[in-house]
């Protein structure tokens, strides 16, 4: 089973973005849950959700604790709360930024990607300059950097369950895929400094 922690700000598409790709897991194939971490969502405040998959029927009832994975929609997100609380060793940190992390040594005993979603979701018009809504560029960079689900099951969802600029949010998706940037830190014994090990997903 995988588990997967969305962190981001409330207007942003955070449950939004967990519940769609429960939907296209669901559509290749998978047991799915998707659920936020009940609360008031106010606009700009701190929101989590979560979504699992696997093979088999999906019996935990919980939140994910100690996820496989973390999704960080708001750049300034790091600054303000611990998104790898709980985060198993060797998980991916999925990171919307446009820059390298200030201080990369935090997430030293994981691996990190990151794409310009804001930048994309700006360029489409998804939102507003003020509060880009970048939940289907996230998608996209999932699905990138997890190799799940299929990038065509990411798309189907949109296209089924977005009913505004459905075709923007598909070209949000699209770019943001082909936009990831992989920060590859061995993070085991004799790890490399992570300004090292840049690569872009063209290089993959």
């Amino acid at each position: 089973m995988i588990e997967v922690r969305f962190h981001g700000r409330g207007g942003q598409g955070t449950v939004v973005a967990s519940i769609l790709m429960a939907k296209a897991l669901f559509q290749a194939g998978y047991f799915v849950q998707s659920f936020p971490l009940f609360g008031v969502e106010r606009r700009g405040a701190p929101v989590e959700a979560y979504l699992r998959w696997n093979t088999r029927k999906i019996l935990v009832r919980t939140n994910v604790y100690t996820p496989d994975h973390v999704v960080v929609l708001d750049p300034t997100l790091p600054a303000a709360v611990d998104v790898s609380r709980g985060l198993k060793p060797g998980g991916w940190i999925l990171l919307n930024a446009s820059a390298m992390p200030e201080d990369p040594a935090v997430f030293a005993s994981f691996r990190l990607a990151m794409v310009d979603a804001t930048r994309i979701a700006l360029k489409y018009a998804l939102g507003t300059r003020t509060h880009p809504i970048v939940n289907t560029a996230m998608m996209g960079a999932f699905a990138r950097v997890l190799e799940e689900p299929p990038l065509d099951a990411v798309v189907h969802a949109i296209r089924e369950e977005i009913p505004i600029k459905p075709e923007a949010n598909i070209a949000a998706a699209q770019e943001a895929y082909e936009s990831v940037v992989f920060l590859r830190p061995n993070v085991g014994k004799g790890a490399q400094p992570l300004s090292l090990t840049v690569e872009s997903s063209a290089a993959l």
